[in-house]
């Protein structure tokens, strides 16, 4: 299965989550995810100048091994995998503090904690989205206890490293974590509460927040007792602090994420057909020149122009059966090649390919999906949009993850972001004057935004499974408006 998540990141940068999920069966699963840009023709993104170095110097993917998926309820009992596991680590670091120890070490205690923050953005959305307010009174209780529990049992097991054996960098490395756990915990219950209905002054709704509160506040007095940092209002000392925070969830992730190698795609077979061009056009030229010479005889005026122009001849021949050559692969190879590694385990490839196409070569049903979209009829025709199409195909070995780690992978993740700041130089203004009438016949200007739309469709492909999602980006030059599935 694969799933899609988006969102606007910044200004100029939107994001797409996707979640490739194994389906665990001891097989290779293929995923294919085929990507369809519509883009005006006025913004002037053309095969010109904007190749696949610009394309692919404008795609960033990061991938990552999925979070264990834990209820914050059960990661709190004594028998829970993620608790078990951490606690080995520390007893055998604080008896036998070798090399190997501390890694794992390390890595459970990451591992805990990105499991404890996946559980616990879980839980928050799982209450926002809830509709019933005796539900949502249930859930609260049960949050900030499930919460107070994990935090309280993960902070006693301190106590078994702050021994001598333990050197100070051990020791440091589980206060990193406690202090992202205690951030993490603030910030997704600052979002929950705002979730809650303002306008409700009930007394319930007002214990909720006192509970939700509650827990904040114990953990702001927590942060200041073991002199984490916290927001005091001064510029230096935020930004500081917002800074570090950023290094302390690139260090808790660091386990999860995967490093890739890309390199070019098919670049044996590619050399292959480029050296047959290059034979072909030789066997024409030297062909000509063997007819003419037993023709003429030896070196005549006919015989050197025959020779000249068989020459220009193969040159020509060559480039457009490596032009031929380049277009076959390209529909059957790739651009850029990565193995995914666990260590130095093999669990999986991805492999990308970037292309400008023509509408003929577009399935009917992305079409249609792009046409519904449109706020007139053929509006893609009427604006000349030019079509971008981003292949990827990711496999995934699922007895190589299986075999990889202690707690059970359901797959990869991959978070690509595209910056769509090249899209923007050739925009008009962010507003532009607009003449109107009001109510009362006076006329007057007003300023309204000038926006572009890009339509972006993608086909979503495991096993005999196909799914389409269809995002709209709203734009204006001043960069990213919002992003919206149709």
């Amino acid at each position: 299965m694969i799933s899609i998540q988006a969102k606007k990141h910044d200004n100029y940068s939107v994001e797409f989550k996707f979640g490739f999920n194994s389906k665990e069966d001891g097989i290779v699963d293929d995923f294919s995810v085929n990507t369809w840009m519509f883009v005006p023709n006025s913004l002037d993104i053309n095969p010109e100048n904007y190749g696949k170095k610009q394309f692919y110097r404008d795609i960033k993917s990061n991938i990552r091994l999925i979070t264990p998926v834990y209820l914050m309820r059960d990661i709190a009992h004594d028998t829970s995998l993620p608790l078990t596991s951490l606690r080995k680590a520390l007893e055998k670091v604080a008896n036998n503090p070798q090399h190997a120890d501390l890694d794992a070490y390390e890595y459970h205690l990451k591992m805990f904690a990105a499991i404890f923050k996946s559980a616990l953005r879980d839980q928050v959305a799982h209450i926002s989205a809830t509709r019933s307010f005796e539900s949502a009174d249930y859930l609260v209780k049960d949050f900030v206890s499930s919460t107070k529990s994990v935090l309280a049992a993960f902070r006693a097991m301190y106590q078994i490293i702050d021994v001598p054996t333990a050197s100070p960098r051990t020791r440091s490395y589980f206060r990193l974590c406690d202090e992202f756990m205690s951030h993490v915990v603030e910030m997704r219950t600052i979002r929950l509460i705002r979730t809650i209905d303002t306008t409700n002054t009930s007394e319930k709704c007002k214990a909720l927040k006192a509970d939700l509160m509650g827990l904040i506040m114990g953990e702001r007095e927590y942060k200041v007792s073991q002199d984490y940092g916290v927001l005091t209002g001064e510029d230096s000392h935020d930004r500081q602090l917002v800074y570090h925070r950023g290094m302390l969830k690139k260090f808790i992730e660091s386990e999860l994420y995967i490093r890739l190698d890309k390199k070019k795609d098919g670049v044996a077979v590619e050399q292959i057909c480029y050296s047959l061009a290059a034979g072909l056009a030789m066997i024409f030229a030297t062909a000509v020149a063997w007819f003419t010479q037993v023709k003429y005889g030896n070196i005549t005026w006919p015989l050197f122009v025959v020779l000249v122009v068989s020459y220009m001849m193969k040159d020509r021949i060559k480039e457009l059966l490596r032009y031929f050559f380049a277009h076959k692969l390209g529909n059957k190879y790739y651009d850029k090649k990565a193995v995914v590694t666990i260590g130095k385990n093999r669990i999986g490839v991805v492999k990308e390919g970037f292309d400008f196409i023509s509408e003929s070569k577009t399935p009917a049903e992305v079409l249609l999906m792009r046409e519904k979209a449109s706020s007139v009829e053929d509006e893609a025709r009427i604006f000349e949009e030019k079509i971008l199409l981003y292949r990827k195909h990711v496999t995934i070995d699922d007895v190589a993850l299986a075999e990889n780690d202690d707690y059970p992978m359901r797959g990869i993740n991959e978070i690509m972001r595209l910056h769509l700041h090249r899209f923007t130089q050739k925009m008009d203004n962010p507003t532009i004057p607009v003449d109107s009438v009001d109510e009362s016949g006076n006329i007057g200007t007003m300023d309204v935004q000038k926006i572009y739309h890009v339509n972006i469709v993608f086909q979503l492909i495991h096993d005999k499974d196909v799914k389409y999602h269809h995002f709209c980006i709203t734009m204006t030059r001043n960069g990213v408006l919002s992003i919206d599935e149709i």
